[in-house]
């Protein structure tokens, strides 16, 4: 059983990597890894990913309440921005519906995350450099992008990729301004965190328990709370700072874990 220490600082991590490019993955097996703590378990998995769905739909309120209306029948709205996000998130639910297992079993390790985060902070790196140099595209994601982004998303079905990283990799080689990268990644975290906390709730190892609630609504606030803080001051300062600091940490943090394995071995 985890104790409130692990409670307030993993879910002040899921909080506020779950939206930067920089690995959720990675900071959570940090903490496992440096001080010994034992494994979470699924209902505080479902708690920290509720609260940082939470966040980003009550960040996005108004975009998404724009977007229900123009779903409706006869709004006459313009609805291109619901097929965009739709379309970016078939393949990551198809995808990971087919390799569901291998994901959960085989592919999370500290090998595969400590790799993960060096070569895809490289990318993320890669895109930056290519979006400064060329012309930048400050129009809506595009149905054809959406489905290459979409299909890049895939790839953060793999622990370490970073699911905003390489979804906002993908729209800057595809010539989108940071911002409209960032924020159409941010929209298609919705269904995407939805869809992984609907099937946690359906799996057969959940274990709830009525004297850890208060653990799991603790949990649920922190990681709420410092999402949507991340996330307003990512969107602010993307156009500010560029992403290489985030290529900067990645690389960092990468290292470390690479460090770490080495001196284990």
């Amino acid at each position: 059983m985890i104790d409130w220490l692990q409670v307030v600082t993993l879910a002040l991590i899921q909080g506020v990597t779950e939206f930067l490019p920089v690995s959720s993955s990675a900071h959570l097996l940090l903490p496992s890894e440096l001080l010994g703590w034992p494994d979470q378990g699924l209902a505080f998995d479902i708690s920290v990913h509720a609260g940082t769905l939470c966040a980003v739909v009550f960040y996005f309120r108004q975009t998404l309440f724009g977007l229900a209306r123009a779903l409706m029948p006869g709004s006459g709205l313009d609805r291109s921005e619901c097929w965009t996000l739709i379309i970016a998130t078939l393949p990551v639910l198809l995808a990971g519906f087919l390799l569901k297992e291998l994901i959960a079993g085989e592919a999370r390790t500290v090998v595969v995350i400590t790799t993960t985060t060096l070569l895809f902070g490289v990318l993320l790196g890669c895109a930056d450099w290519v979006s400064r140099r060329g012309q930048r595209r400050h129009t809506a994601i595009r149905a054809r992008d959406a489905f290459l982004i979409g299909c890049a998303q895939i790839l953060a079905l793999i622990p370490g990729t970073s699911r905003s990283g390489i979804t906002i990799t993908a729209a800057l080689f595809l010539g989108y301004h940071p911002t409209i990268a960032a924020r159409f990644s941010f929209l298609l975290s919705v269904p995407v965190i939805a869809g992984a906390v609907f099937i946690m709730l359906m799996s057969d190892h959940i274990s709830l328990s009525a004297h850890a609630g208060a653990y799991y609504v603790i949990a649920f606030l922190v990681s709420g709370c410092f999402a949507y803080a991340t996330i307003s001051a990512f969107i602010y300062w993307v156009s500010k700072i560029g992403l290489m600091p985030f290529v900067v940490y990645r690389l960092l943090l990468g290292f470390m874990l690479w460090i770490g394995i080495v001196e284990g071995l």
